[in-house]
């Protein structure tokens, strides 16, 4: 690893990001944690190990383990028709045969995002249900979701898939998706810091920027579908769920089996670099799973090496405007991996 090449001070001028915050990962442990700047732009709010940054779609690799904590304790079954869990709304008939956790996880239930949906919460509105998003009744998505493909046929990265697989949690488990993510993971790992509400203090709260440091509209973005993008974390807490994984990979976790974590991993539907609910690749490091999160005024990665016991966590309060590997995150990346 090579982070000591990385002048954070003047990286973060260079890619205009206003703060940022890191947790290195090896031997399963967490080694080291680093923060650089500011939560707000204008203030002396500064990015502590204990700060708070909106995680986007990372909220998918948190779902991901949920689903396979309620496969292990026999409460769901990846590969069941979910219409038979879902009770409050049903996938709509189709001629292309039934989805199945799995598809949904790795993207390949054949359901396509409609064009310009699942944007932040709109402050005008008042925060609609899982099941009005599905039926497309509101602006986060004016169509209805249905079938589009052949289930497994082909991949279309999808928050309205991950709608679902809130739904089919909520339904089996007879509550909110929040409390069973508390209840079963956030609690038993100690994930103190991980939370989809927003407190009425945000002192430890980062805002979100813009590129060229601008807040953005309403400071801390919400995400009206909690399993798909409305985490807010810390890179300390996301790599404890990461370590988790690890430890399960080697058959090592009290909390996650084996071989949940090993089909976490594997291929899906002939996609080499397809999981569920993370992105993976193989190298001379052996296997790498990633997961990537970009939203308004914030982009943050994952990235573990299993093999290597090895991992990095880092999140940023601003938007960019590149692809996270073109920015700041993939150099720090490179840096260490590279």
């Amino acid at each position: 690893m090579k982070p000591q090449t990385i002048t954070f001070d003047e990286k973060l001028k260079d890619y205009q990001v206003v703060g940022v915050s890191m947790a290195t990962i090896e031997g399963d442990c967490i080694s080291k944690t680093d923060c650089f700047g500011i939560l707000e732009i204008g203030t002396n709010r500064r990015v502590d190990h204990e700060s708070i940054f909106h995680a986007c779609s990372i909220s998918k690799y948190f779902t991901s383990m949920l689903v396979m904590t309620l496969s292990e304790q026999g409460i769901l079954d990846i590969d069941r028709n979910i219409n038979e869990y879902l009770s409050s709304w049903k996938v709509p008939m189709n001629s292309f045969g039934f989805i199945t956790l799995r598809h949904l996880l790795s993207h390949h239930s054949g359901i396509v995002d409609p064009e310009g949906s699942f944007h932040e919460l709109i402050p005008m509105f008042e925060t609609p249900s899982i099941i009005e998003i599905l039926e497309g009744k509101t602006p986060y998505c004016n169509i209805p979701i249905e079938v589009k493909y052949k289930p497994g046929s082909k991949f279309s990265y999808s928050d309205a898939g991950f709608c679902v697989i809130q739904l089919v949690i909520e339904d089996v488990m007879g509550k909110p998706f929040e409390e069973v993510m508390e209840e079963y993971l956030f609690m038993p790992l100690q994930l103190n810091n991980s939370t989809f509400q927003l407190p009425p203090s945000k002192d430890q709260f980062s805002c979100g920027h813009t590129k060229g440091g601008g807040l953005v509209k309403e400071k801390y973005p919400i995400y009206p579908f909690p399993a798909a993008s409305g985490l807010w974390t810390t890179p300390t807490d996301v790599a404890l769920l990461v370590i988790e994984l690890m430890k399960a990979y080697k058959g090592e976790s009290n909390q996650f089996s084996k071989n949940s974590a090993k089909e976490l991993v594997v291929p899906q539907f002939g996609k080499e670099w397809m999981g569920l609910g993370v992105f993976r690749d193989t190298h001379e490091k052996g296997l790498e799973v990633s997961s990537l999160g970009w939203g308004v005024g914030f982009q943050c990665m994952l990235v573990a090496f299993p093999n290597e016991e090895a991992g990095l966590v880092i999140m940023t309060n601003t938007d960019t405007g590149v692809h996270q590997l073109k920015g700041l995150i993939g150099e720090v990346y490179r840096a260490y991996y590279q």
